[in-house]
């Protein structure tokens, strides 16, 4: 996990084009304004996923703005990389839960690799969570049963559909939006058949507790052939 540069102090600038403000900010950004709290390797426990949920949960307390949004890093028939932010919508044995159009860009490459990588990035207390694994496809009973947990706007977006394809124009969209908002107010439970349910079941969780010294804590997981999990150290 790649460490996070330590901020440094520069000299005001005049410039008024986006590029040299830009950098200038750039080097007076500070890192982890906060105290930050500890990770003892020692008594962690035995899985990953009960230590994943434990910081979630404080995460959030600490006042973490969306916690659940996480990066999704696929890559397509060629080998080339991709990553975009998506969330959360559930940790179980099975693994981390996600969802999507199976015609998006993502469901296509997922569909010819099925195999992925999730990030999560807590600055709130200097955390990182990072997950790789093997994706698979629900079924369209537990991919409807997911859509039909989230909120009538998910729900509407999904019955726009399209994903990832070229849009002609931004009123095309706001036409179909519409359309797709008076569908889900009037029929809760309409199907959007393209929706999907991914779960990426973890090969590899690697926890990331950052430190003010930078000592960072890197604690990996690895399953073994046996299901069991292995932990390991890493150098920060």
């Amino acid at each position: 996990m790649t460490e996070i540069p330590e901020a440094t102090t520069a000299a005001p600038t005049t410039a008024t084009d986006p590029e040299s403000q830009g950098r200038a900010l750039l080097r007076t950004l500070k890192v982890w304004d906060t105290e930050l709290p500890a990770l003892d390797p020692a008594a962690v426990p035995a899985e990953p996923l009960p230590l994943f949920w434990q910081w979630f949960v404080e995460v959030a307390q600490a006042g973490q703005v969306e916690p659940h949004t996480m990066s999704l890093a696929t890559a397509d028939e060629t080998g080339r990389p991709d990553v975009r932010t998506i969330m959360l919508h559930d940790v179980d044995a099975a693994g981390w839960h996600f969802g999507s159009h199976a015609g998006s860009a993502k469901g296509r490459q997922l569909a010819a690799r099925p195999e992925a990588a999730l990030g999560f990035y807590w600055p709130a207390q200097g955390r990182q969570v990072r997950v790789r694994g093997r994706v698979t496809a629900a079924g369209p009973a537990e991919s409807r049963a997911d859509l039909a947990r989230r909120s009538p706007g998910a729900l509407a977006s999904a019955l726009v559909g399209r994903q990832s394809e070229v849009l002609p124009s931004y009123e095309d969209l706001v036409a179909a939006s519409e359309a797709a908002w008076q569908r889900a107010q009037a029929e809760p439970d309409a199907p959007a058949p393209s929706w999907t349910l991914y779960v990426l079941a973890p090969e590899e969780v690697e926890f990331f507790q950052g430190d003010a010294r930078r000592r960072h804590v890197r604690l990996r997981y690895r399953r073994a052939a046996d299901g069991s999990w292995a932990r390991e150290l890493l150098w920060p």
